[in-house]
């Protein structure tokens, strides 16, 4: 027996897709505060020192919270390069942005104090917080758009070609739903962000991170509700109206699909999945009240709950759906019909087996030995803060 026939093609590629949903979703727990905290900077740091405390919650940690960032990008490459190269090229403007936006964060941290200017130390926390709230908004406008479906299709050799000119890419994907997921987005992240520096502060700066995502929360709620009755009712979801063949080749174009009825059929179909949506409402509710109590752990786990419920609730409501197209329904890349061969996914498997969890105890060793709260005399003492 060939050792990679241990387990099914089929079966391969359902754990790879989970995998995909985990370390995404392992991402926005990890790096999203990070990015919530460099939103939230200008705002609850009014001083100098605050806004060192602020900063030094997140310094000794964010390097390694974006390890799910590139884990999540190798996934993509090896796991489902069909994904890799359409959603690459069609974004390519976009995930710029974001990368752009990311590698202010190092340069800020490493500049800020720098020199002892106002008006330089000023200027880089605009840069941080564009630093966070850039990457927060601009992946949740991607989101909406796989939800709406992305303007490509694959010629007959599977090569992705995209409509329109090269920076009306980017423009077209500012759709108004997209835009609205994006909100959410980085509501979100924000509420996430408030809900650490709760836990990692305390004073007016905790005070104040609580007072603002005590709003966002319910900016998010809100966004997310209003998210949900616009895909019940104004946007057209993708059913495969062929035979579904989950285990031949990766070739899209074996397939035909219907571009009409609602995603939310998915919750007739597979009633079980109905709660992740509840998860995540249940986890900003609790989450908000959390920040207007002023409970610190608590919080920050019920926030965590939140995006979790948040993100699975994209997944298993488009599942078996990947990145849907809006030109050619045909092209639409699926669980079944974009991944790597048998052999690849069973390879990369037991390479995750084995380094996935030195990771988790890695990063859960890190955050031991870092807890507690930073004070303002805990920066100016050390001359390791930034």
């Amino acid at each position: 027996m060939i050792l990679h026939d241990l387990i099914s093609f089929e079966v391969l590629r359902l754990i790879w897709w989970v995998l995909l949903g985990v370390l995404l979703i392992g991402f926005a727990l990890t790096d999203g505060f990070d990015m919530g905290v460099g939103a939230l900077l200008p705002f609850v740091g009014q001083t100098d020192v605050e806004r060192r405390v602020v900063i030094n919650t997140i310094g000794p940690v964010w390097e390694g919270n974006q390890v799910w960032f590139i884990l999540g990008g190798g996934a993509i490459f090896a796991a489902w390069p069909p994904l890799y190269a359409v959603s690459f090229s069609g974004f390519y403007l976009a995930m710029f942005a974001i990368l752009a936006a990311l590698i202010l964060r190092p340069v800020g941290f490493k500049y800020r104090s720098k020199r002892d200017s106002a008006k330089w130390r000023s200027s880089w926390d605009w840069a941080l917080f564009v630093g966070g709230a850039a990457p927060a908004l601009l992946f949740g406008v991607a989101v909406g758009n796989v939800l709406l479906g992305v303007p490509f299709h694959l010629t007959e050799d599977l090569m992705p070609m995209y409509d329109g000119t090269f920076y009306g890419k980017f423009l077209g994907l500012l759709r108004p739903f997209a835009l609205l997921c994006g909100v959410v987005s980085l509501s979100m992240l924000i509420m996430h962000g408030a809900a650490w520096l709760s836990v990692k502060t305390k004073g007016m700066v905790a005070f104040r991170a609580q007072r603002i995502g005590t709003v966002a929360g319910m900016i998010a709620a809100a966004g997310y509700a209003l998210a949900g009755l616009w895909l019940a009712f104004g946007i057209d979801g993708f059913h495969i109206t062929s035979e579904i063949v989950t285990d031949g080749p990766s070739n899209p174009l074996f397939k035909e699909v219907l571009h009409e009825g609602s995603w939310l059929i998915a919750y007739t179909e597979r009633p079980w999945i109905l709660i992740a949506p509840i998860l995540g409402f249940v986890g900003i509710f609790m989450a908000v009240r959390g920040l207007r109590e002023g409970f610190e752990v608590s919080t920050f786990l019920w926030s965590k709950l939140a995006i979790l419920g948040v993100i699975s609730s994209v997944g298993l409501t488009m599942f078996p759906f990947i990145l849907p197209s809006t030109v050619d329904p045909r092209s639409s890349l699926t669980v079944w019909d974009s991944s790597s061969s048998h052999l690849t996914l069973f390879v990369m498997l037991v390479a995750t087996v084995i380094f996935l969890p030195i990771i988790l105890a890695y990063t859960a060793w890190v955050y031991k030995v870092l807890w507690g709260k930073v004070t303002e005399d805990d920066v100016n003492r050390s001359h390791s803060a930034y």
